[in-house]
Formats: structure tokens, C-alpha cells, sequence
């Protein structure tokens, strides 16, 4: 298959290249650096931080072990798989006959809760080795501890289980949901949550847009102002409402329904994303995906149920179902034609949302060269 790109080269004009698929992120590779990879970017891994009786989990833990076992099933099956738990032992007992054990890493470490993609690494790509920046996770804004989940990255690197240069960055909080990255120099992002004051409320809009830029090397940021999902703790992660793709595609939550609470918020949202351009000044390419059906916790609660919360791994897509059965299908067709060529693979994670995330929340991948 053949893409037409746009690359940028230091010091001399814009040209467009004539490229096969498989040479796309190489050249990237070689010419942006560094530079933040999109999702999409070659993974040497995923990360998973297990859930256990310390957590928020205790009360349902068999059934979200399930939902788990499910992820680190299909993950496994295509590159390797970072465990993080307090218990590696007793996470191998339950998993080693239902996954790829091959794939299999363990790092022992104590951990508060299971959202991996808000504590894991950042990690930038700076010719061929990885820059594994290690930004502050303060519970989403200090509504939750988090002071184990924030040393997990620093554990990580000194163990040598996860590969590259460490970049402290420490001092400024940032969770990986609350960015996307096409790989280009364009980060899309919030400004709810980047300028929520309980995470760096000292800073205006244009410290956070000066200080993100220089240190992801960036052309551009995209700030979506609208759009929220009813329980979401997080202060509107982009990753619950808006995604990056290839070829300049962005798929987002649509609601078609005037009488649901998100109707007008997601409507202006969209019409911002209308507004959005590449850094080379082309519209992106929009794909709406389904708004799923409300669902409610025991208190009556509206949880942040989302088909966008979806993890890209090499050559599959992994994304989020919730026993909607035409909303689960409308929403596989969308992803199939947001990255076509890719394998798409529904897991249910109805238990996800019972603690307010989904399957994006719970996983971050690592770049070719972290995981070993």
C-alpha cells in the first residue's frame, strides 16, 4: 500500500514524499527528533498494573481479574506484556494457562489502584532510543492517593524493566490520558483537565501550552474546550472523547440523542473538532463514534461508559464493549475505517466502568525498546 506524507525538514521547505506503509514511522523515526510517537507508533509493549485486595477493586476483584486476564490475553498474543503487581506470584497462577506466557514480564512493585495509562511513563522517541519521562500522577487532580502509582515509573527504569533515558518531570502533573499525539507535532488535549488548579494551578494556559511544547518537542496544541462524560473523575481526559488516528483522522463520541444530558456539550465539542487543523493545514478527516446506552452503579449513578477509551498495539485494536450489541457494532465499524489493515478485538468491560475507566485507562504501551 502506497501513503502520500508530508514530512518536515530542519531548515528547508515542506516537501511531500511518496511512501510505503511500512516506511512510514522509520522516516519519522530519523527526521522529527525527538519526538512524542503517536499511538500507533511500533510497540515493544503494553503495560498492566494489576489490580489486587488493596484497591478500589476488593469488592469485585474475581470479576475484574476476568476482564484482566481478557486484556493481557490479547495483548500477549501480539508483543510483550508488563505486569506490574504486589503479587506477581499469584497473578502468574491465574493467568499462565489463558495467556501467551512467552510475551510475559513481571515487575514487583506496590501500587494504589490500576490505571496505568495516568501513572506509566510518557515516553518520547529520540532517534532510536526511548526518553522515558516520568511526569507527576497526583490522583487526578488530588481526589485520590496516588503516592505508590508515582513512584512506579522511577522503580521501573532503576530495576531495568523499562529500557531508555530517564527524564525526571516530577514537577509537573500530567496523565497520559489527558494527551494524544499524532506523531507530527500535534497534541490534542483539554483544557479541562491541563488547567484543572489542583494539578498545576499556578501555571496559565500558556505556561502549560509553552512548557508541554518545549518538552515534546510540538508544532501545535489542540485545545478541545467542550465535551464531558457524566462520572468521569478524570476532568475530561481526551482519551474518553476524542482520538488521534492515522491519515489525519480523528474519531470522537457523537450523541444523537437530544434528551441525553451530554447532547449539548458534545455537539459543541464537535463543532470544535470541525475547526481543528493538521500543522500542515489540513481539516482532519472526522469519525463519529456511537454515544453508548447509560450506565448505572448501585447508587444510581451515571458511570463514563465510552467507545473512544479504545488501545491501539501493533496491527490490532483493542477497544471497549458493554453489552450493547448495535452500539458495540457501530462502534467496530468506525474503528475499522479509522485504521484500516487492523485486526479489531471487542472486550467487555462492563467491570471497567465500575470504577469510572474503561480499556484505554487501564493500559499504556511502550514505543520499540522499552520492554524486554
Amino acid at each position: 500500500m502506497e501513503v502520500n506524507v508530508k514530512v518536515a525538514y530542519t531548515g528547508i521547505k515542506e516537501k511531500t514524499c511518496k511512501l510505503t506503509a511500512e516506511l512510514l514511522q522509520p522516516v519519522q523515526n530519523e527526521i522529527l527528533k525527538p519526538f512524542l510517537p503517536a499511538e500507533w507508533y511500533p510497540q515493544s509493549g503494553v503495560q498492566l498494573t494489576w489490580p489486587h485486595a488493596g484497591t478500589d477493586w476488593a469488592y469485585m476483584l474475581d470479576e475484574v481479574e476476568s476482564c484482566f486476564i481478557e486484556i493481557a490475553r490479547e495483548i500477549a498474543k501480539r508483543e510483550l506484556l508488563l505486569i506490574v503487581s504486589p503479587e506477581p506470584d499469584e497473578v502468574k497462577k491465574k493467568i499462565e494457562d489463558k495467556v501467551n506466557m512467552i510475551n510475559v514480564r513481571f515487575f514487583q512493585c506496590d501500587s494504589n489502584d490500576t490505571w496505568a495509562r495516568d501513572h506509566g511513563a510518557i515516553t518520547m522517541m529520540n532517534h532510536r532510543t526511548p526518553m522515558i519521562m516520568d511526569f507527576k500522577f497526583n490522583g487526578w487532580g488530588l481526589k485520590f492517593a496516588a503516592n505508590k502509582d508515582n513512584l512506579i515509573t522511577s522503580k521501573a527504569h532503576e530495576a531495568g524493566v523499562l529500557h531508555g533515558e530517564y527524564i525526571n518531570r516530577l514537577s509537573f502533573a500530567l496523565e497520559g490520558g489527558s494527551i494524544e499525539s499524532d506523531g507530527y507535532g500535534t497534541l490534542l488535549t483539554t483544557s479541562e483537565c491541563l488547567l484543572s488548579p489542583n494539578r498545576n494551578g499556578e501555571l496559565t494556559k500558556e505556561d502549560v501550552e509553552v512548557y508541554l511544547k518545549a518538552n515534546f518537542d510540538l508544532k501545535q496544541m489542540l485545545w478541545l474546550d467542550h465535551g464531558y462524560l457524566a462520572g468521569d473523575d478524570t476532568d475530561s481526559h481526551i482519551d474518553t472523547l476524542a482520538r488521534l488516528c492515522p491519515n489525519d483522522t480523528i474519531a470522537y463520541v457523537a450523541c444523537t440523542d437530544e434528551d441525553d444530558e451530554h447532547y449539548d456539550a458534545l455537539l459543541e465539542m464537535e463543532k470544535q473538532l470541525k475547526t481543528f487543523k493538521t500543522a500542515s493545514g489540513t481539516p482532519f478527516r472526522l469519525l463519529p463514534l456511537p454515544m453508548a446506552d447509560a450506565i448505572y452503579d448501585e447508587d444510581k449513578e451515571r458511570l463514563p461508559a465510552t467507545y473512544a477509551n479504545f488501545l491501539i498495539i501493533n496491527n490490532a485494536v483493542l477497544y471497549p464493549t458493554y453489552n450493547q450489541p448495535e452500539n458495540d457494532e457501530m462502534a467496530a465499524a468506525v474503528l475499522k475505517e479509522a485504521f484500516p489493515g487492523y485486526e479489531l478485538v471487542g472486550i467487555d468491560c462492563c467491570a471497567l466502568i465500575r470504577q469510572h475507566g474503561s480499556l484505554h485507562c487501564v493500559t499504556m504501551q511502550y514505543p520499540e525498546g522499552v520492554i524486554k
